[in-house]
């Protein structure tokens, strides 16, 4: 199926076991690490993004870089987004996760098909419970299941859900 559709079921089981993270903040993964190649090529695709731009996250560990709409796109849901304009961030190389906001269609699929889990912080109630950690993508495989997860974010935080 087609991820055009949030609400359709799209995504596949990621292979494998999850990868092992903090249970706190700052959330991190710690095993399976996206190659770095990849984490670039992620970075390049958000940064193609219309009405996008990539910069030092607001709200993430040092090195990380956050995907933010420009000053020229309406914000129709504050839920949508992080942090002021962030909509998602990419962690520092050693890690290579993602958090981000994605439509709550998603989030079981997210969880049950072993692609991400919810942030900490959201289990405790004190932000959105679609405030999410996908992991990083191993291969270019993985790279095209996150990049559709993290164009679900994006059209979400411009009033697309």
């Amino acid at each position: 199926m087609e991820p055009d559709d949030p609400r359709r079921e799209w995504l596949p089981h990621r292979v494998g076991p999850r990868p092992r993270t903090t249970p706190d903040d700052p959330h991190r993964q710690l095993t399976q690490t996206a190659p770095e190649e990849i984490q670039e090529e992620l970075v390049a695709r958000a940064a193609s993004l219309p009405g996008t731009f990539v910069c030092p996250s607001l709200i993430s560990l040092p090195g990380s870089r956050g995907f933010a709409l420009d000053d020229t796109s309406p914000l129709p849901n504050v839920e949508a987004f992080l942090i002021q304009r962030e909509f998602a961030h990419i962690h520092p190389p050693y890690d290579g996760s993602l958090h981000m906001v994605i439509p709550a269609e998603l989030v079981l699929q997210v969880v049950n098909r072993g692609w991400g889990e919810t942030h900490p912080v959201a289990r405790m109630g004190l932000i959105p419970p679609t405030t999410m950690m996908v992991y990083g993508p191993r291969d270019r495989g993985e790279l095209d299941v996150v990049w559709h997860l993290l164009q679900s974010s994006w059209s979400q935080a411009r009033g697309n859900p």
